[in-house]
This record gives structure tokens, C-alpha cells and sequence, in this order.
């Protein structure tokens, strides 16, 4: 699982330190960094995040008064030279305080911290849904889902044994599957992100055909593939 983070640090070493150490563990992803509270307070409030490598000490707001405002409730982990701060860190509920300087084996420690949270926080997926068709309702796994594909009312889901077709919508489908396994690529398209051989400038090709990836899920799609 892959482990969104931002790092708001204002001292240059810091953050190249921060930087360095989220860079060797391939469960992070940094999403950007920050070096006042103000900057990372907007971010936060338009993007979802995981996890926070927070300094207490930043310009225009602290980073006790950027946890009190921003109401969020991803992982934090403070960055402090001063351990005073330690019993307010704690009553905001954080992961974990590391004191300057802290070294790589720290850094891990606090990782594994956040991992085993978030891993207990996650919901159970089930790895089947079942999908309606004029005769029934037909159980289908996730992990045999190829592409679907609109065709007028009509929704027709390949997989890998046989092809289903469904009146259920797009929007349904949105709904019960996971996008980071399957996800919306064109108002006409679903894909399965582990299928696709390769991403070209005409598009995805997958199955041995190519389809298209609309400007209105470029964006969402080419974050989710980063991601790995």
C-alpha cells in the first residue's frame, strides 16, 4: 500500500533530510512539501492526505495551530528540536515525534507506526461483486475484469472467462469497485489498472485494443498509475 504524505519543514536541511528519508522507502508517496503552515493549510483542505511530517516551529502558523485548524485526520508526525512539545504533540493524537536530529533507523520506526495504523484502519474489500443481468445477479471477481465498455444503455463488462452485459451504470460500477484496482478512463470506458500492456499517445491499450483516456479522467488516472 502506498502511503500519501506532505512534509512541512521551513529549515533547508530538514528538508532535504525529510526528502531523503521518504525517498527510500518505496511505500511513500510525497505528494509535495511546504515550508509554512498557511501554504500546507490550503493544500490540506483541497487534497486528501495520509500522512504529515509536520516541524512545529514554521512561518505565519505553527504546526500545533496547522493540526488544531485544519481538523485533519491522517497520520502526523512531528519534526521538533524542542521536546517540549512532546505532551501537545500526544494530546493531538500523533503518530510519532521525532526529535532533531533524528537518524534513517527513527525515521523507520515511525514509518512502521504509521503503516500498522492505517493498515488497521483499513476497510475489508471483497474481491467480487455481483453484477446484474436481465436473468440475474452474476458473481464476478474482481481480478477477472478486463475493461467495461458502454455501449448505449448498456454496460458490457470483459473479463477474462466471458463477456457480461448490465444495465447497471457507469456511477454503480464507481461505486463498487475500487478505483485503484479498476478505474473510470473516458465517459464510454472502465479499465483494470494490472491488465493494461501499455499507455500510448492514442491511449490504453489493453486486451488488444486500444481506448481512449478523456481529458475529464486524465488527471485522476495518471495520479493513480504514479502511484504505483
Amino acid at each position: 500500500m502506498k502511503i500519501s504524505c506532505i512534509i512541512v519543514e521551513d529549515e533547508p536541511l530538514a528538508m532535504e533530510r525529510a526528502k531523503e528519508y521518504v525517498g527510500k522507502l518505496p511505500y511513500l508517496h510525497l505528494l509535495a512539501t511546504f515550508d509554512n503552515g498557511m501554504d500546507a493549510m490550503v493544500y490540506l483542505r483541497l487534497h486528501p492526505v495520509q500522512l504529515i511530517l509536520l516541524d512545529i516551529n514554521i512561518p505565519g502558523i505553527s504546526g500545533i495551530q496547522l493540526l488544531e485548524a485544519a481538523n485533519t485526520r491522517c497520520e502526523i508526525v512531528l519534526l521538533t528540536a524542542y521536546e517540549e512539545y512532546a505532551l501537545k504533540g500526544y494530546e493531538l493524537n500523533v503518530t510519532d515525534y521525532l526529535l532533531k536530529p533524528y537518524t534513517f533507523d527513527r525515521f523507520v520506526l515511525a514509518m512502521d507506526k504509521v503503516q500498522h495504523n492505517l493498515q488497521r484502519q483499513a476497510p475489508s474489500i471483497p474481491d467480487y461483486i455481483f453484477i446484474k443481468t436481465s436473468w440475474r445477479l452474476e458473481k464476478v471477481s474482481l481480478s477477472d475484469i478486463i475493461y467495461i465498455e458502454g455501449r448505449r444503455d448498456y454496460r458490457k463488462v470483459y473479463t477474462q472467462q466471458k463477456q457480461i452485459m448490465t444495465l447497471q451504470p457507469f456511477g454503480w460500477f464507481e461505486q463498487e469497485l475500487p478505483p485503484q484496482q479498476i478505474c473510470r478512463v473516458h465517459k464510454s470506458y472502465m479499465v483494470a489498472i494490472s491488465k493494461i500492456d501499455s499507455i500510448e499517445k492514442e491511449g490504453i491499450r489493453i486486451a488488444g485494443i486500444t481506448i481512449p483516456v478523456s481529458e475529464t479522467y486524465r488527471k485522476q488516472f495518471y495520479a493513480l498509475i504514479t502511484r504505483g
